[in-house]
């Protein structure tokens, strides 16, 4: 149960992250009362007169490639996210699903766990590549000095947490199934070769 509540936080967080305008950010130093957020969807201006403004990105093909990579990363992640839950949940101890089926839920709990990494591999995917593009335009030395820069968002570091969830989810879903199977090991014969062996040497210890 571990696995499915850390899996599902790491999913809200990535859902979340998803929508937030707060991706990217930038402050003018010649008009300081202006903030300017950017993210997947759409961008927001922050003034003091009239509060938040955003407004959503006119044509995908306008988009920067990182950006349109991210869009697409970040729904394969949603999606597998959800996919993943959907499927462990079966397989869970004290789920009466799939009762009496023990491989199949052993099966299902690999099959979590799998989309899990995928989802959480596809959540640190694109907020790794918008960081890297925003630190190489924020170091372009191409750009005047005056000219503002974009900067990192909150955004950002909740989509490392939520990535990084989402893989620690989908690896407790592999250790409960070596639980699991540690659990279903069958209990050693005491009639097997061995085991005589060890009870005759016993027992010419004992007549000596």
């Amino acid at each position: 149960w571990t696995a499915l509540f850390v899996t599902f936080g790491g999913l809200v967080t990535s859902l979340i992250t998803t929508f937030l305008p707060l991706w990217k950010t930038m402050n003018s130093d010649l008009n300081e009362v202006e903030n300017w957020f950017s993210g997947l969807w759409h961008t927001c201006l922050y003034t003091e007169e009239v509060g938040v403004q955003c407004k959503a990105y006119e044509s995908i093909m306008g988009l920067p490639m990182d950006l349109q990579i991210s869009r697409v990363l970040m729904s394969v992640s949603i999606a597998t996210g959800g996919l993943g839950l959907l499927a462990a949940f079966p397989g869970l101890e004290g789920v009466e699903m799939c009762g009496g089926q023990p491989v199949l839920k052993r099966r299902l709990l690999i099959l979590g766990g799998v989309l899990s990494w995928v989802s959480g591999l596809t959540t640190l995917a694109p907020v790794s590549l918008v960081a890297y593009t925003t630190v190489v335009d924020f170091w372009d030395e191409g750009f005047p000095d005056v000219m503002p820069r974009w900067e990192y968002g909150e955004a950002m570091f909740s989509g490392w947490f939520g990535g990084l969830a989402l893989v620690v989810g989908g690896t407790l879903f592999f250790v409960a199934v070596c639980m699991g199977d540690y659990d279903q090991r069958p209990p050693s014969v005491p009639n097997s070769p061995q085991a005589k062996h060890r009870t005759k040497h016993y027992l010419k210890t004992e007549v000596l």
